[in-house]
């Protein structure tokens, strides 16, 4: 059933393996480079012109064929326009979730469906699916469900939380069962041991080696304001920008004898005020709050009515451990997340991403932190956030 593969070639050795791996199954296979990005960095170098030139190599070692396809047009509307509106509302956002939302599960998938005929795509991410690493289990009319990686540490489920049911149906994770020293170990015995060696990608792709406070001015304009200290509410300096800072981040003020950490940032005043201490209790809460939660596969059975409880687990952030929480559906479909650990730095627009045993259930967008511990009475957790009154309170904030 599953003959024709469009494999995303980014120019990376997971990609590379991933391709190599499908043409060893017997695939018919064609590698697509997905230009995204078509700026020069502070080099004065495109990122993606240097990737296009590994990715042809790859496809000529392993005897595929390479169509590169222009998304630059719709990766800024839909992912880089999203993250300035983002940083510029006093949202933290994820593009890399949104990327693999709009650009590569949905551009991607329906260009390799519709104008290269593919059966099905394949990528290099870490992630597996129920109905196997090449859709040897794949049932018509079947949900497939979304799972971790056999490697914990590369698992990459927590990017594609947000992709739809229908595209994940015919997506290949060659990878999903595979440690990262054992794909770079196909690569060499390959002859792409040139590739295996490139540094991985780290952070947001097209900043490249720059600071993040020296890219993002480029395209907000700086609105300053100044740093209030949370504890006196006295004025300790002055930042350029909110857009420029995120919460949790520490800050050295000119004058000031500690460190200071970002706490919260008001749109009207462009005002941040930050607080004493990495471990301050005012950044720590027990309660995220979300809008629309998007299900991978479908709905809990357990919040299918409101104010039941799902018992599962979660993150906001990728490289965290998983962490046990309560979540309840409101009457107007958001969800409201009691943590069983505090967690820091909770930030308006992060996504949330669930996990019940080895699945990924899906995501929501952070909207709000329920009351901090500092709120509570320093450190102290109050009985009110266990009960369905004290979620109501919180999810009003």
């Amino acid at each position: 059933m599953f003959r024709n593969i469009v494999v995303g070639l980014s120019g990376g050795v997971d990609s590379a393996v991933a391709a190599l791996l499908l043409k060893r199954k017997g695939f018919n296979v064609t590698a697509v480079f997905l230009r995204n990005w078509d700026t020069a960095d502070e080099t004065g170098k495109c990122l993606a012109d240097e990737d296009y030139k590994d990715a042809e190599y790859i496809s000529k070692k392993i005897n595929i064929p390479l169509v590169e396809v222009n998304f630059v047009k719709e990766y800024w509307h839909e992912v880089f326009t999203y993250l300035l509106e983002s940083y510029e509302g006093g949202y933290t956002p994820n593009p890399d979730i949104m990327c693999n939302k709009n650009i590569k599960f949905k551009k991607f998938y329906n260009f390799a469906r519709e104008n290269l005929k593919a059966d099905a795509i394949a990528t290099g991410h870490y992630a597996r699916s129920s109905f196997g690493p090449y859709l040897e289990d794949y049932k018509p009319g079947a949900k497939v469900k979304l799972l971790h990686a056999v490697n914990q540490k590369k698992d990459q489920t927590f990017f594609l939380s947000q992709v739809s049911q229908e595209s994940l149906q015919r997506c290949m994770f060659p990878l999903g069962e595979m440690m990262k020293t054992d794909v770079k170990k196909l690569a060499v015995e390959a002859g792409l041991g040139v590739i295996a060696q490139k540094p991985e990608s780290m952070g947001i792709c097209f900043i490249g080696t720059r600071t993040f406070q020296n890219f993002i001015p480029q395209y907000l304009e700086n609105k300053p304001g100044n740093f209030i200290n949370y504890e006196t509410g006295e004025v300790v300096g002055q930042h350029q920008g909110i857009h420029c800072w995120t919460l949790g981040q520490g800050c050295r003020i000119a004058g000031s004898s500690e460190k200071l950490f970002v706490l919260r940032k008001d749109i009207k005043t462009n005002d941040i005020f930050v607080v004493p201490g990495t471990d301050h209790p005012a950044l720590f809460s027990r309660i995220l709050i979300t809008s629309k939660p998007h299900w991978i596969c479908e709905e809990p059975e357990s919040l299918i009515d409101s104010w039941t409880v799902l018992n599962c687990e979660y993150r906001f952030q990728r490289n965290e451990k998983l962490c046990p929480c309560r979540v309840y559906k409101s009457s107007n479909n958001k969800l409201i997340i009691v943590s069983e650990k505090e967690k820091r730095a909770i930030s308006p627009g992060q996504f949330v991403v669930l996990y019940l045993n080895d699945e990924c259930l899906g995501s929501a967008p952070i909207t709000h932190a329920g009351p901090s511990l500092h709120s509570l009475g320093e450190g102290e957790i109050t009985s009110d956030v266990d009960d369905n009154d004290g979620l109501l309170r919180a999810s009003t904030v």
